[in-house]
């Protein structure tokens, strides 16, 4: 594929990959604990990817705080992020809340972006960024209306474990865009898995049994999660953020939810309701906003 049309398509393919984040969750659910499976994940992934960089003569930073920021840059990106998602939907949360909280990050990106970044937000991306929330708002508000009077104090603590992760995939994407900034993606992919696999693991290790119920659908998942999104989700997240401003990269997370909420009509069988149809159209005229240059 010529590299200028992939460039074009990387944000849609990107968007895409990362949507089923959520269903994935909801697949490994019943037969694993979820920083058990995430760290599985890390470690499976680190392997494959490093198999491959080995097979293609990928070269290897060699600069030790090179090597250091990359292995850094995994735990708020992966770690954070993935964890506070996955622990909070296999602790109750429902996914499209979650999907919600998520689309916060480019709001959180844009108000840190001019002391972070040193990048300039301009009035149409903020019109962007309000007018993609209020499109996510009206996707999602049927979930949040579905949950029954006195039951959201046993939601808050996976909300709270939920922001959390979005804050870390936020500061996990400044921190790449500043020091992570040169080096071959996939090895720089590696030592991110690797460094996420370090904080995952011996929390998991305390907190949980370690088991997983093996099965066709566990092994799918975990297919799935490494190939499809720890490799080629994050390996996009990286060539965006690496190609473009901060603000512009982040804005895609408004796609998520809408991508979420459909793949459960086709998937789950769930219905949308005209303001939901409606809701995403406005989601989608806001992230053209956020995500135009100048």
């Amino acid at each position: 594929m010529d590299q200028k049309l992939f460039l074009r398509l990387a944000p849609a393919i990107f968007v895409l990959l990362w949507s089923t984040g959520w269903l994935a969750a909801r697949a490994a659910m019943p037969f694993s604990e979820p920083l058990t499976f995430l760290t599985l994940r890390y470690v499976v992934a680190a392997l494959a990817l490093a198999a491959i960089c080995a097979a293609m003569s990928v070269e290897w930073p060699r600069d030790r705080r090179a090597i250091g920021h990359a292995i850094f840059s995994g735990v708020p990106l992966h770690a954070m992020y993935f964890a506070g998602v996955w622990w909070s939907v296999m602790h109750g949360l429902p996914v499209a809340i979650s999907g919600l909280i998520s689309a916060l990050q480019p709001i959180l990106t844009a108000l840190l972006a001019p002391h972070l970044a040193d990048e300039k937000i301009t009035r149409s991306q903020w019109a962007g960024v309000v007018l993609g929330f209020t499109g996510i708002a009206m996707v999602l508000s049927p979930a949040l209306a579905a949950l029954p009077p006195g039951k959201l104090g046993d939601v808050l603590l996976p909300l709270a474990v939920n922001v959390g992760g979005m804050i870390g995939a936020t500061l996990g994407t400044f921190y790449s865009k500043r020091f992570v900034t040169a080096g071959d993606l996939r090895a720089i992919t590696v030592l991110q898995n690797v460094g996420a696999a370090a904080v995952t693991l011996p929390v998991a290790w305390a907190t949980e049994t370690m088991h997983v119920t093996w099965n066709l659908q566990v092994v799918l998942t975990l297919a799935w999660v490494v190939f499809g999104m720890s490799i080629g989700a994050v390996g996009l997240l990286l060539l965006l953020i690496r190609q473009g401003a901060v603000s512009r990269a982040a804005a895609l997370i408004y796609l998520m939810p809408p991508l979420v909420a459909l793949q459960a009509v086709f998937i789950l069988d769930e219905k949308l309701t005209v303001a939901q149809m409606i809701g995403m159209g406005v989601t989608a005229l806001g992230v053209a906003l956020a995500v135009r240059k100048g």
